[in-house]
């Protein structure tokens, strides 16, 4: 899922990334924004929240949101540096930024608990989740070359619509690549959509504890390749033990 990138990289292994870390980032979202009264996965609505913030004259909440798109933006350019500068050929290269943001949602889900809704505590637990999130989604768009985002639906539902309308058009003999981007958008869109749920649900049970099912998934994503290539090499040493 991580190992493969460039030509290697096949729809499949795009299909899994895409579920697992959109399951994640909706499950972060859902979590947060019930927590903070922030969405932590993307900035289009803080862009506009900035704006009208400015327009009302009122700095201090424009700067809150000024260093939220700050700390997105800067998750994004400190993973895809990291992995530009490791080599994007190099599987370990991804391992770093993923573990950086297990940690940083390990330690909100630990500490989240001492969390007394203070303007400057929600600046750095929230902030520390867009910073995360701009890590991720840089990671999964080099990755997929661009193919997979997990953290906004925006693009997602407008290419989706671009592409239904593109099937609508030619209706019989569609190409396999376009029914593939299809079924891609629509993982994605329903994988971000059910983590929203789960991590709703979850965080109004659990609350910041719930924070360690995100966790656990980047610890799969991390660890997938190495469990499945060990598994290939059981099954096959065990059918030569048995001929």
């Amino acid at each position: 899922m991580l190992r493969h990138t460039g030509a290697k990289r096949s729809f499949s292994h795009n299909l899994r990334l895409a579920i697992l870390l959109c399951l994640n980032a909706g499950f972060i979202n859902a979590a947060g924004f019930i927590a903070f009264s922030v969405l932590t996965t993307n900035v289009t609505g803080h862009a506009a929240l900035l704006a009208v913030n400015l327009a009302e004259m009122n700095f201090r909440a424009a700067r809150m949101v000024a260093l939220w798109l700050v700390l997105f933006l800067s998750g994004a350019f400190a993973s895809s540096w990291y992995i530009g500068r490791t080599g994007r050929d190099k599987p370990f290269a991804y391992t770093v930024p993923i573990l950086v943001i297990i940690t940083i949602v390990f330690l909100i889900a630990l500490f989240g608990s001492y969390y007394r809704h203070t303007l400057q505590e929600t600046e750095y637990f929230a902030g520390s989740l867009l910073f995360a999130m701009g890590m991720q989604n840089a990671l999964v768009s080099v990755i997929s070359g661009a193919v997979v985002r997990t953290t906004h639906l925006t693009g997602m539902f407008t290419d989706l619509g671009i592409d239904l309308s593109a099937a609508a058009l030619q209706r019989r003999n569609l190409p396999v690549n376009l029914k593939r981007r299809i079924g891609l958008k629509i993982a994605i869109i329903a994988s971000f959509l059910l983590g929203g749920m789960a991590g709703g649900i979850a965080f109004l049970h659990f609350r910041f504890h719930s924070l360690f099912v995100p966790v656990a998934l980047l610890f799969i994503a991390l660890t997938y390749d190495y469990l499945r290539i060990r598994v290939k090499r059981a099954i096959i040493h065990r059918q030569h033990k048995e001929h």
